[in-house]
């Protein structure tokens, strides 16, 4: 499904990111993997090239303009060019109600949620329109991006901004043949979510029973949608918030 194209994924060293970079590399994409932890991101590229596949490591923080500028050069340099991208990096955390939250807290969510989606689009749409026009970025959002989840609200009002930088975007660069879509994604098996369930506990419950499938979502399972948005399958999908959530927002 992405045979020869060069996809740049953030958040990979774990969860979703990680599964994404090793579907992507096995449906023929060169994948940009990047995140802060140099260690577990040589490790996939390790397994990546193993498995037959191509793959880049590039240690990064989204939340710094300069780190995405040298990310997606790092990608022009090696594989020639820039075909689609998965903004994945994200963080949470238990926190508490707004009046109990830091400052601090919700900056840094905000940061890494919101911020870091758009120092990518920003670069990546850039870079997409030198070369001609043309590409696929997939941004990714939450069942909190579109419902009050039980989440602490600096996550909740990210995640909503994330939507709405997708469609303001998929309607900024549509006539160039850029696509952007968004992922609703639900409760998911992931590094973070087990941290955020060691801390809160009580939150493995609802996680589960909002699904209709009542369970939890694997990271592969999320990273097949990506692919496809990803993809020329999806070719007349653009501004879009894609659910899954196993039914979570269903309702």
């Amino acid at each position: 499904m992405l045979c020869d194209k060069v996809v740049m994924v953030t958040g990979a060293s774990s969860g979703i990111g990680a599964a994404a970079a090793r579907l992507f590399a096995a449906e023929g994409a060169a994948v940009v993997v990047t995140a802060r932890r140099h260690e577990q991101l040589d490790g996939l590229v390790k397994e990546i090239a193993n498995a037959g596949g191509r793959a880049t490591a590039v240690v990064g923080d989204v939340t710094r303009p300069e780190d995405v500028e040298r990310i997606v050069a790092e990608a022009r340099e090696t594989y020639g060019r820039l075909d689609g991208a998965f903004n994945n990096a994200g963080w949470a955390t238990a926190g508490g109600r707004i009046h109990e939250t830091d400052d601090a807290i919700f900056d840094q969510v905000v940061d890494v949620n919101l911020r870091g989606v758009w120092n990518c689009i920003k670069v990546q749409t850039r870079v997409m329109l030198e070369q001609g026009g043309g590409g696929s970025i997939v941004n990714t959002a939450s069942v909190a991006g579109v419902l009050a989840t039980g989440a602490t609200a600096s996550y909740v009002a990210a995640k909503h901004a994330v939507i709405g930088l997708t469609k303001a975007a998929a309607q900024e660069y549509a006539q160039e043949g850029i696509r952007v879509n968004a992922l609703i994604v639900g409760s998911t098996l992931t590094e973070l979510m087990h941290q955020v369930l060691e801390e809160t506990p009580a939150l493995a419950e609802p996680f589960v029973s909002r699904s209709l499938q009542k369970r939890m979502a694997a990271p592969s399972e999320v990273a097949q949608a990506a692919l496809w948005l990803c993809s020329d399958r999806s070719s007349f999908v653009t501004g879009a918030s894609v659910p899954v959530d196993g039914g979570w927002t269903a309702a």
